[in-house]
């Protein structure tokens, strides 16, 4: 069951997760039948799923919950924010619920008994309401005692029915508690008790159910029912054909002899005159079946990391059978080298492509702190997502989720004025925070936005000066002014709150996204709002490079920032005046990489000058010789040398040397600042 139980774990993350996605997306005065519909599946799959594998606090929950909500869809009324609240409340719970190990069971229980009087009290104020309105939310049984509908299910489980965990009679356990039933039970299909299987299901169901609850609820008993299982829904009449003490004997008799559905509704016909009324139903009959092709499959990340380890590793490997057929000079042993170099590229893109999530991902979790947080401040905001299907590697999902989260908080806190002061400015009372992610070249751009108030320069700067970070004579650009906000204990905030204040924060977001290999930057206009820009790349795991060497030490420069490559006279690299040289006709400022390491030697006459991208400019970096391209698998320093700022990492050459990877934007970013 352990298997079962972790297998059910999984799908119930999903469903919780797309339960929350649902609530959120479901506005306060607005009822969406189709979303309702939703939120009742995911409940009954939670109930069904947690009744069947032990999480019986979760099916005592939904269980609640989807009564509730099936109140709600019968009724077609909007969802209360009390319910919304309380649904929500019970989302962290069921997440909660799901940890079989969680440490702190007294919590868990308390939290359950306070959920379950929270959904008793809603589930009253629904009776009374009902009563009230003389609508369907609790049938009157004194007035609708034929109001009941009655149903034919043939329900047939396949034999490996109990390999996925599925147990039938749980399915049938269900149909039960929807009205009254008769089950006539199938045993044709039993071998001999030599040739039983314990593994394999024999038996099928003719279940006759007179019931207040729709089709559809029928339906929702079945629905991730195996494909290769057989499930048949007939109404026969909208009476209860059960109610009768004559009919249910007769129907019962049929369970002395084995019989087929031809023989049953050969019965219900000559038993039941309103059966022939209803006889075009039975063209309707509904099936079950799934899809025969699977499309998606579920794989643990662990997986997917050990195959991103498996094809660095064959990358690596690629590369020195590369060289090694280079230096041999023979025509075959070349070809096969150049086959599995492009294979090996395909696999690598398709291991990429695998290992890469949508940032959506992620996203419902910020809707739900906007949602909190703006109730804690008493502010009416509006969180809107664009891009939400952009894909990054799942690490870099994990490493911009905080970032993220606190840049919101800041928005939230800092960034949207409250409903009175918007009023004040002509801005409408609610606020807006963006989340933009698009694809720029091989990188993934991410941009948090509000139209709120915007950064007061002025302010940044004067607190700048009064904590020392800089004097009042320097003068500085307003890109500049901003960038101070990332300056570790720099706060504007004129009191502590529990979201911030403190002074520990945009410092931490910068190091946490250049941690990954990404850069931040600021912009912001008083009184219009502020924009993060946020640039990642798409991956962590391997690079296309250009392979370098200065003073016969081999160095990695990513090729997505390279622009061009000239030779060019170290002489004229002396001459320069300033740093600057024309090139092309442009004026390029360059840093003499060898200069810049501190090597002794002065190099070679002609050396190379590798043209890079930085924001909107382009820098000169200048090696000894460009040795061409190279696609790198990434190795980490270690933590001896996790803060060395230039050095993004190391990669393994095909003849065993190490070459260190350079990251451009931080090698200008130190250099300039000396």
């Amino acid at each position: 069951m352990d298997n079962f139980q972790k297998k059910f774990i999984e799908e119930a993350s999903d469903l919780i997760d797309r339960l929350e996605k649902v609530l959120l997306s479901i506005g306060k005065d607005n009822f969406d039948p189709n979303l309702i519909d939703e939120i009742f599946r995911i409940m009954h799959s939670l109930k069904g799923g947690g009744a069947m594998f032990g999480f019986t606090e979760i099916s005592e929950i939904t269980h609640d919950l989807e009564s509730l909500y099936d109140k709600i869809r019968l009724e077609n009324s909007p969802i209360s924010n009390s319910l919304l609240n309380i649904t929500l409340k019970s989302v962290d719970h069921l997440r909660n619920l799901l940890n079989i190990n969680q440490a702190n069971q007294t919590d868990i229980k308390e939290n359950h008994e306070s959920l379950k009087f929270l959904l008793s009290q809603e589930f009253s104020e629904k009776h009374e309401n009902s009563l009230t309105k003389n609508n369907y939310l609790i049938p009157n049984t004194e007035n609708n005692k034929d109001s009941k509908n009655s149903f034919l299910i043939y329900f047939s489980p396949c034999p490996e029915i109990f390999s996925d965990g599925t147990n039938p009679l749980y399915l049938v356990d269900e149909l039960v508690k929807l009205g009254d039933t008769i089950i006539l039970v199938q045993t044709q299909k039993i071998p001999n008790i030599d040739d039983i299987s314990s593994d394999l299901c024999y038996v099928a169901w003719h279940i006759i159910l007179s019931t207040n609850n729709s089709e559809e609820m029928i339906n929702d008993v079945f629905i991730f029912l195996n494909k290769d299982c057989e499930a048949e829904i007939i109404k026969i009449c909208a009476f209860d054909i059960l109610k009768e003490d004559k009919i249910r004997n007769e129907i019962k008799e049929l369970n002395k002899n084995p019989i087929n559905k031809k023989e049953i509704e050969l019965l219900l016909k000559n038993i039941t005159p309103e059966y022939k009324k209803e006889e075009k139903v039975l063209a309707k009959m509904k099936s079950f079946k799934k899809e025969a092709s699977i499309l998606n499959i579920r794989v643990a990340s662990e997986k997917i990391d050990l195959l991103m380890n498996m094809v660095s590793e064959l990358v690596t490997t690629q590369a020195s059978l590369g060289l090694y057929a280079e230096n041999k000079k023979e025509n075959k042993l070349l070809q096969i080298s150049e086959n599995i170099e492009n294979l090996t590229r395909q696999l690598r893109d398709i291991t990429f492509s695998i290992s890469l999530i949508p940032i959506e991902h992620i996203t419902t979790r910020f809707q739900r702190l906007v949602r909190d947080l703006s109730a804690s401040f008493d502010k009416n905001i509006d969180l809107q997502i664009e891009g939400a299907e952009t894909k990054l590697d799942k690490t870099l999902i994990e490493g911009l989720t905080e970032p993220l989260m606190h840049l919101i908080r800041n928005n939230i806190d800092h960034g949207i004025e409250s409903p009175k002061e918007r009023m004040k400015k002509n801005k409408p009372e609610q606020g807006k925070i963006y989340i933009r992610a698009y694809y720029s070249g091989v990188n993934v751009v991410i941009e948090i936005e509000d139209d709120g108030r915007g950064i007061m320069l002025d302010l940044v700067h004067k607190k700048a000066i009064e904590k020392g970070f800089i004097h009042a004579s320097d003068v500085l650009s307003d890109k500049e002014i901003l960038d101070l906000v990332f300056i570790p204990g720099f706060s504007t905030a004129q009191k502590v709150t529990d979201i911030s204040g403190r002074g520990v924060g945009l410092d931490v977001v910068k190091q946490k996204i250049g941690a990954i290999r990404g850069e931040i930057e600021i912009e912001s206009k008083p009184g219009i709002g502020t924009k993060v820009r946020i640039k990642l790349p798409i991956t962590l795991s391997i690079i296309d490079g250009m392979l370098v060497s200065i003073d016969d030490e081999n160095y990695i420069i990513p090729l997505n920032v390279v622009n061009k490559i000239h030779a060019i006279e170290r002489s004229k690299l002396k001459k320069a005046y300033n740093n600057i040289i024309t090139v092309d006709g442009d004026q390029v400022p360059f840093y003499d990489l060898r200069d810049e390491f501190e090597m002794d030697n002065d190099g070679p006459e002609i050396s190379e000058l590798v043209i890079v991208k930085y924001e909107d400019k382009r820098i000169g970096l200048v090696v000894d010789t460009v040795i061409g391209e190279y696609q790198a698998v990434l190795k980490s320093l270690g933590r001896l040398y996790r803060k060395q700022e230039i050095i993004s990492g190391a990669s393994i050459l095909g003849d065993g040397t190490i070459a260190l990877v350079l990251d451009s934007n931080k090698i200008i970013n130190k250099f300039s600042s000396y």
